[in-house]
C-alpha cells in the first residue's frame, strides 16, 4: 500500500512536472511571438519617424518660403507703388502677381525701366526697398544652388520671373547710379 501511495504520488509529481513543462514551453512560444511583434513595430515606429522627419522637413522649408516670399513682397509693394504697377490677376502666389505685373508691364512699355530709375533715383525708400528685395532675392537663390544637389529648383527660380526681376532691377539701380 505504501508503495501504491508512492507511485500514486510520483505520478501526480510527473503530471504537473509535464504542466509545467508545457506551460513553460507556451510561454516561451509566446515570447517570440512577443517578440516579433516588438520587432515589428519598433520597424514601424523607425520608418514612421523617418516620415515624420521628412514631413517636418518639408513643412519647414514651405513655411520658410512664404516667410521669404512675404519679405520679398514686402519689399516690391512700395516700388510697384512708386512706379504705377498693379498685379497679375491671377491665382497665382501674391508674389509671383506682383512680379508678373512688373514684368508684364515691362514687356508691354519699355518706359517702365525709365519710371523705375527714376524712382530709384528720387525716392530713398524705393531705392533701399529695391535693395532689401535684391539681397533677399540673392540669398534665396544661393540657398536653393547650396541646399538642391541637382540644382533644378534654382535654375528654374533663376529663369523665371525671380530672375528676371532681378535683372530688370539691376538694370534700373545701374541706370540711377550712373548718372550721379
Amino acid at each position: 500500500m505504501q508503495d501504491t501511495f508512492v507511485f500514486i504520488i510520483l505520478g501526480i509529481i510527473a503530471v504537473i512536472c509535464g504542466i509545467i513543462a508545457w506551460s513553460i514551453y507556451r510561454i516561451s512560444v509566446q515570447n517570440k511571438q512577443i517578440n516579433k511583434t516588438l520587432e515589428y513595430q519598433y520597424n514601424l515606429i523607425v520608418k514612421m519617424q523617418s516620415v515624420l522627419k521628412s514631413k517636418y522637413a518639408t513643412n519647414a522649408v514651405a513655411e520658410h518660403a512664404e516667410i521669404i516670399y512675404q519679405d520679398l513682397l514686402q519689399c516690391l509693394i512700395p516700388i510697384m507703388a512708386a512706379i504705377d504697377i498693379m498685379p497679375r490677376q491671377t491665382s497665382e502666389h501674391p508674389l509671383w502677381r506682383a512680379i508678373g505685373g512688373i514684368m508684364d508691364e515691362y514687356a508691354k512699355n519699355p518706359f517702365a525701366l525709365e519710371k523705375l530709375r527714376r524712382a530709384i533715383k528720387l525716392d530713398t525708400e524705393v531705392a533701399r526697398n529695391l535693395d532689401n528685395y535684391m539681397s533677399h532675392a540673392d540669398r534665396l537663390l544661393q540657398h536653393l544652388g547650396n541646399t538642391e544637389p541637382d540644382g533644378i529648383l534654382a535654375q528654374t527660380f533663376t529663369n523665371g520671373l525671380l530672375g528676371q526681376s532681378l535683372t530688370l532691377f539691376a538694370q534700373a539701380k545701374a541706370l540711377a547710379t550712373q548718372e550721379n
